[in-house]
């Protein structure tokens, strides 16, 4: 059993302890597919095992959820994410070793998932530098429409590869550090670490 922190407490009332328990095992079953599907391509390179994580850790994730009191679905960027009570549930594979969460950085300073954590992360704790200098507005992605303003983002950052399976995964609120595209973290606790799953 889990234990919530109570900051998960606080986030996500008596979805805590459920949530901490089954977001870890939904990430393993997305492992354990992308993992079968790198097998039965036998390709030299991992591109199957990459593709098809990022796209099973969506739908472990609303499959495994789908009971959790007040959950509902929104299909955004062509996924299915997660959203429970007042936040939006939001997967990133930062890494392939246990590296600390705090190195996590977005491949792009622009795009859904930079306009995703820019308009739903925490407040900026990033003091502005003002060098006179007029920025254009950006438009932000269109599917960011479909969540309501005032929705808050948590982030389930994790380490994976195919040899290993998950070996860090945290949660927490962050912001997109816009010049160099790693993210500040304004809270990150961690989650238990899957075991690694038969072949199958």
């Amino acid at each position: 059993m889990t234990t919530p922190t109570p900051w998960a407490r606080k986030t996500f009332g008596d979805n805590a302890e459920t949530l901490a328990q089954t977001i870890p095992a939904c990430l393993a079953r997305a492992h354990n597919r992308a993992r079968n599907g790198q097998q039965g391509v036998h390709t030299q390179t991992l591109e199957a095992y990459g593709h098809g994580l990022y796209a099973a850790q969506y739908e472990e994730l609303a499959a495994g959820l789908e009971g959790v009191d007040g959950a509902a679905t929104v299909r955004l960027s062509g996924r299915t994410v997660v959203v429970i009570g007042d936040h939006v549930l939001y997967p990133i594979r930062y890494a392939k070793r246990a590296l600390p969460v705090t190195e996590t950085r977005l491949r792009k300073a622009f795009g859904f998932r930079a306009d995703l954590i820019r308009r739903h992360g925490p407040d900026s704790i990033q003091g502005t530098l003002d060098l006179g200098l007029e920025t254009a507005e950006r438009e932000t992605h269109r599917d960011l429409e479909r969540l309501p303003a005032d929705l808050g983002l948590i982030l389930i950052a994790y380490a994976c590869s195919m040899e290993h399976g998950v070996v860090k995964l945290e949660w927490g609120i962050a912001e997109l550090r816009q010049e160099d595209r790693f993210l500040i973290w304004h809270h990150h606790e961690p989650l238990p670490i899957p075991s690694l799953g038969p072949l199958g």
